[in-house]
């Protein structure tokens, strides 16, 4: 989406909100039991019980695509999210953080950071985000497109038929925020890899 001046389209993206308007029919859980078994939607591994946090000082990326879907867990439980894929991918000063809460010990924070100085890149990335927000920007951006027919993000990138999706052939995201059940990557690469397990909360934001 694009002014008469054939500037990008810019604003603010939440994510949780998107969820609930991208796939109403996730209430309807024997319908996503159904499209899950047939290999419609997310949910390429079990995921676990904890969602973590990330954040970015800037994501800048080409090949981006956004669909509603459900991951799921060892007890098959369906959990809605929004899938985010982008063929190529950039993050400066990546943070990541979960908190685990142990028996006796309390809380127990897992904190990894990297892509101060040189950033982080990745390939075929996917991520099932319940939240997300940052200063977006776009460029040839699609809004309402049905995510069976997806064709910018990354191989496999597609949606269920019906549901709402959006693609673009670029984006940047500025202060980044965002919770996720899962992430995917064809490759990963993460310069200035640091990891610290510490007592407490401390999370990325």
């Amino acid at each position: 989406m694009k002014d008469d001046r054939e500037r990008p389209a810019t604003g603010r993206v939440r994510w949780r909100r998107f969820a609930v308007v991208a796939v109403p029919g996730f209430t309807v859980t024997g319908v996503l039991a159904v499209a899950l078994a047939q290999g419609a939607l997310a949910a390429s591994f079990a995921v676990s019980g904890q969602q973590f946090k990330v954040s970015a000082d800037r994501l800048t990326g080409s090949g981006f695509v956004q669909y509603g879907s459900v991951d799921a867990n060892v007890r098959d439980e369906l959990l809605p999210v929004a899938v985010t894929g982008i063929r190529e991918a950039r993050l400066e000063s990546l943070c990541q953080s979960v908190v685990t809460t142990l028996p006796v010990l309390g809380d127990i924070s897992l904190n990894l950071t990297a892509g101060r100085e040189k950033p982080v890149e990745a390939t075929d990335l996917f991520v099932d985000a319940t939240q997300l927000s940052g200063d977006a920007s776009f460029r040839n951006i699609e809004i309402g497109r049905d995510a069976s027919t997806l064709d910018k993000g990354p191989d496999g990138a597609q949606g269920m038929q019906d549901a709402f999706s959006q693609q673009a052939d670029t984006l940047q995201i500025s202060n980044l925020r965002q919770v996720a059940w899962a992430t995917n990557a064809g490759t990963f690469k993460l310069s200035g890899l640091s990891m610290k397990i510490s007592k407490g909360k401390r999370e990325c934001f």
